[in-house]
């Protein structure tokens, strides 16, 4: 599973927004990419719930004005995000009254949108998300884009979810300041810089007070946090205080950085249950020379013995990493190298990306580059062993009794509800479906239970709920 486009929202808070819907504009929302700039689209929703005569709609064929929030982290999200322009731009005087682009693809290539899709109304930058409001009424053509990096950092601005309430997303940091020489997100998001302890815990005290369950912590380097700011053991304090500061029952983080593991960390995972016990730490690679081609740190030996350590101060931890594949320099060797390294580590989830050349990066300078024929096929036969070693350690669990949170009416059938164990991050992991015992669960959904597991496949697991009291914390 992956990221996928968000249309609509819903606010379900004291802080919603109350206006007069005769008087309104009809405002639907596309967000892509990554829950990063989710987290930017429901900022910008919460904006348009501040005294603006807009109703947020969930079905676009309702919307007199769409926004669409780009991705620009590789080709295929460019080019999802240009189609969907299109898409919207062919609906006009059809129904949709403006078009507003926002998100990186503005930071970065708004003089290209703007003249070659004129039908685009407005554009709003990365630092400049308050002035949506001024967007989708007309009042403003463009927000400006000064730079194209951004440095603004939005702290204590509204959100209105838009994914319901079983988990939310906290930006603890925006940009990032490693150089990988494959990714662009710098050149767009801008250095790493993070936000304070006080405004994070005020958003989540805000988003439990809405009733979401699950906190999910994300930033493009979320393993540096509070370096910035000083903080020697930034991440691990933060969670102790938003441990103290609030109840979520499950506090989770993404997207580690192998250079910035702090393992104060990870000793505190192993110690409380409500900081879930799961990692997603994009490796990206496990080649020596390919590492240095990217510019990433560790080694292939290093990775063993930290993959090692984090199942022994975690031992029920569930890993998840990302690799590239067809990088510049990348031999088979390198790739024979990569492939034993993933049959050993027997990760529990994976994801695997074909390499793309982003313009005005180091490696889209560099020579040697394996064909695009040869990185899908490398890529492929990465996922066939990961999709196996998935399979079998989701088997592992069948007769295995876990805390589940449920969120909903599973989507392919109103007789099931999915939902999802520890071990399935939201979004990017797979789902457990419930087939049975569903009279034992609240009527009120999203809710936790207790689940067993009766059937397994490579990325769903299907189980029965046993009882909505969760194992006791140790």
């Amino acid at each position: 599973m992956g990221p996928r486009p968000q249309s609509g929202a819903q606010n379900s808070g004291p802080d919603r927004a109350v206006v007069d819907v005769s008087m309104s504009k009809r405002v639907g929302m596309i967000s892509l990419g990554c829950p990063k700039n989710l987290v930017d689209a429901e900022v910008m929703l919460g904006q348009l719930g501040q005294g603006t005569d807009v109703t947020i709609v969930n079905d676009l064929q309702q919307a007199d004005v769409v926004i669409v929030n780009t991705c620009g982290f590789i080709d295929a999200a460019k080019q999802e995000s240009i189609d969907t322009i299109l898409e919207i731009a062919g609906r006009k005087g059809r129904g949709v009254e403006r078009l507003v682009v926002t998100g990186c693809m503005v930071q970065k290539y708004r003089g290209e949108l703007q003249q070659a899709i004129p039908e685009i109304d407005a554009f709003v930058g990365l630092d400049h998300l308050e002035a949506i409001a001024q967007a989708v009424s007309g009042d403003v053509d463009a927000a400006p884009v000064k730079r194209k990096m951004s440095v603004r950092l939005y702290e204590d601005l509204p959100r209105v979810l838009a994914q319901g309430t079983a988990h939310a997303y906290l930006k603890v940091s925006e940009g990032c300041s490693n150089a990988c020489t494959f990714c662009a997100i710098p050149q767009m998001r801008g250095k790493f810089r993070s936000r304070s302890v006080a405004s994070l815990v005020r958003e989540a005290q805000a988003l439990q007070q809405q009733g979401v369950k699950e906190l999910c912590l994300v930033a493009q380097d979320t393993t540096r946090y509070g370096q910035d700011l000083g903080m020697e053991r930034g991440l691990t304090e933060l969670v102790k205080t938003l441990l103290a500061e609030t109840e979520f029952q499950w506090i989770r983080f993404l997207y580690a950085y192998p250079g910035s593991l702090d393992w104060s960390l990870f000793e505190l995972m192993g110690e409380e249950k409500r900081f879930v016990s799961y990692c997603d730490i994009p490796l990206q690679h496990v080649s020596a020379n390919v590492l240095k081609a990217m510019r990433r740190p560790g080694s292939p030996g290093e990775y063993r013995t930290m993959i090692t350590r984090m199942r022994e101060v975690v031992p029920d931890i569930s890993l998840r990493t990302t690799f590239i594949t067809g990088h510049p320099g990348e031999k088979p060797a390198d790739f024979g190298e990569l492939y034993d390294f993933v049959e050993w580590a027997q990760f529990d989830q994976m994801g695997a990306f074909v390499y793309s050349s982003e313009e005005f990066t180091p490696a889209s300078k560099m020579d040697d580059l394996p064909t695009r024929k040869t990185a899908e096929r490398r890529r492929a036969k990465l996922m066939e062993l990961q999709q196996a070693i998935s399979l079998r350690r989701n088997r592992a669990r069948i007769g295995q009794t876990f805390d589940a949170l449920i969120s909903g009416v599973c989507e392919e059938s109103e007789h099931l509800l999915e939902g999802r164990i520890v071990g399935q991050a939201p979004e990017i992991d797979g789902r457990l479906l419930i087939n049975d015992g569903i009279d034992r669960l609240p009527r009120e959904l999203p809710a936790f239970a207790r689940v067993e597991i009766s059937d397994a496949h490579p990325y769903d697991l299907v189980g029965a709920a046993v009882s909505t009291a969760l194992h006791p914390a140790t």
